[in-house]
């Protein structure tokens, strides 16, 4: 038995939220939620002399976070709002006006937040991870009471002194750390990854086996929704620059030469973008695994589902192979673009998509065929730095999201062509490498926007 088993459930992988960022938006507004809620669980003497509320933000929540809309997310976390309810029109009106302060109920009075109060540093500040955020009751210069956050990408959040996962509140019924070992308990059990992953999923949540299905498919429409509003919407997207919406004129485009070889990489081009222009725009999507990666998944299976016709039963598996490479990853690696550049975030989606596609493909999902795939998706992503321009989940976001939905088809093309067995290179040792990677990666290329693209370009 491993000795830290994955537990970590399908729906807190996919999660819905606003855009533009699972870390920078998501993830800072569950940290000012649950910080929101520890202070009202205060004693009366510690609530009644704070007159402030300071939130600090270090690492790329700091160098990006202005364009990803950090600071919105905060507020609204602190106001009460909740990622997969949240408002996205009202969300992103937040802090329109700098004058406004919003109202924090603290005991019995309520203090007041505006821009004044977020403070995005500079300066490094030590902490095992790279974007961290301080969120402090204070009364004048003194602090009452503080909690530190960790936003490790995807939406998932740690408080300092808490474990990211604990391994004893639950006892999965097949436990793996790794590919291995999940490969090992399928061999001994006689199981297809399908039942090992819905079986572990009821585990770990308590749901049913029906209520585990119901909520992929509204997880799936939730994917669907945020295609079809990309491909209806024209115009231009939040931020400085200035960007047109591209999705719409593909779509157009795709349709107008549907009898032609090209049509199939148009459509799947138009489908991507229009997640992903979603996103930019702060609409709801579903982190796949992450907000800046979540055109590639909804694309995929929106594909899957328009014009392969799979039905409802094979998405869903699909779906769950997808789950098993993006938990392998985050475990083993890390799907944070400040931790891993781009490769965690658009090579694991790419990878989960490889997956999606090889087990849609199969009757029962090939595990040999499956690693193949998300091994080939993750290896031709290796270094991929993130480098957005002007801190906005736009260039080149939007079209990496599209580009990492073709290599995902042509890895499941050569994990399905006969020869997996000959892959040389398996999803462990990948993962290992991938983590090498992104530790070696200067800090320039992962979410800072202090190199690489982000350079190249003048806004106006």
């Amino acid at each position: 038995m491993p000795a830290s088993p994955i537990i970590t459930s399908v729906f807190d992988l996919f999660k819905v939220g606003p855009g533009p960022s699972s870390s920078h938006t998501i993830g800072p507004m569950k940290a000012a939620f649950d910080f929101r809620e520890r202070v009202a669980r205060l004693p009366a003497d510690v609530q009644q002399p704070a007159d402030g509320i300071h939130v600090h933000l270090y690492g790329s929540l700091s160098a990006t976070g202005k364009g990803h809309g950090t600071d919105r997310a905060v507020v609204a976390g602190l106001l009460g709002w909740q990622p997969e309810t949240t408002d996205p029109v009202a969300l992103l009106a937040l802090l329109r006006d700098p004058a406004v302060t919003y109202p924090v109920p603290v005991g019995s009075q309520t203090l007041f937040v505006g821009p004044q109060h977020i403070h995005f540093e500079r300066k490094r500040y030590a902490s095992p991870y790279a974007n961290t955020m301080v969120l402090r009751l204070t009364t004048g210069e003194q602090v009452c009471y503080e909690e530190e956050y960790y936003s490790i990408g995807g939406g998932f959040i740690i408080r300092k002194g808490e474990p990211e996962t604990n391994p004893d509140t639950v006892a999965v019924p097949y436990p793996y750390a790794s590919m291995t070992e999940l490969k090992a308990q399928l061999a001994q059990h006689s199981l297809t990854l399908d039942t090992l992953m819905m079986t572990n999923e009821m585990a770990i949540t308590g749901r049913t086996r029906a209520e585990v299905n119901t909520r992929i498919d509204q997880l799936l429409e939730f994917m669907h929704k945020a295609v079809r509003r990309g491909l209806r919407q024209t115009g231009v997207l939040p931020g400085t620059i200035k960007l047109s919406r591209k999705a719409p004129i593909l779509f157009k485009q795709a349709k107008g030469m549907s009898h032609t070889s090209d049509s199939f990489l148009l459509f799947l081009n138009a489908y991507c973008l229009a997640a992903s222009e979603e996103n930019a725009a702060g609409g709801i999507v579903v982190t796949a695994p992450t907000s800046g990666a979540s055109g590639v998944i909804p694309g995929l299976t929106y594909l899957a589902k328009q014009h392969f016709h799979y039905d409802r039963a094979t998405l869903r598996a699909g779906l769950l192979a997808a789950a098993a490479v993006g938990f392998l990853v985050k475990h083993n690696a890390s799907i944070s673009g400040a931790e891993m550049g781009c490769m965690g975030e658009i090579g694991t989606a790419s990878a989960m998509g490889a997956a999606f596609l090889t087990r849609c493909a199969q009757p029962t999902g090939n595990i040999n065929a499956i690693e193949a795939a998300a091994e080939i998706g993750i290896e031709h992503h290796l270094g991929m730095t993130c480098d957005p321009i002007g801190g906005y989940v736009q260039i080149p976001c939007i079209e990496r999201n599209a580009m990492g939905a073709i290599k995902a088809y042509n890895a499941f093309l050569l994990a399905t062509s006969g020869a997996a067995s000959f892959q040389k290179i398996s999803l462990d040792a990948v993962i290992k490498v991938m983590k090498a990677t992104g530790r070696d990666m200067s800090t320039k290329y992962k979410e800072t926007s202090e190199a690489g693209l982000a350079l190249s370009a003048t806004e106006c």
